[in-house]
């Protein structure tokens, strides 16, 4: 599920809707697609999404960057492309 939704996101640059606010949305793929970068941020504030999501042998791991997952999780339930 978590997979999906990292995924979903389109690779690049997008501009998103996030409560309310715009934000400049990157997501950039490594090692064949087995790790992902993404990094939000809002256009005209301060504040920012970013983490890394990894696919291994082991299974799937989501790395917030300095931040908790929970804001993470928020951002990839409700964020709207535009």
């Amino acid at each position: 599920m978590l997979s999906r939704k990292i995924k979903a996101i389109p690779m690049g640059h997008s501009t998103v809707l996030f409560q309310g606010k715009k934000y400049s949305l990157i997501r950039t793929d490594f090692n064949e697609g087995r790790s992902t970068k993404v990094y939000a941020e809002e256009l005209g504030g301060n504040d920012f999404i970013s983490f890394n999501f990894y696919i291994s042998k082991m299974g799937e791991k989501l790395n917030p960057c300095e931040m908790p997952a929970e804001k993470v999780m928020n951002f990839l339930n409700n964020y709207l492309l535009l």
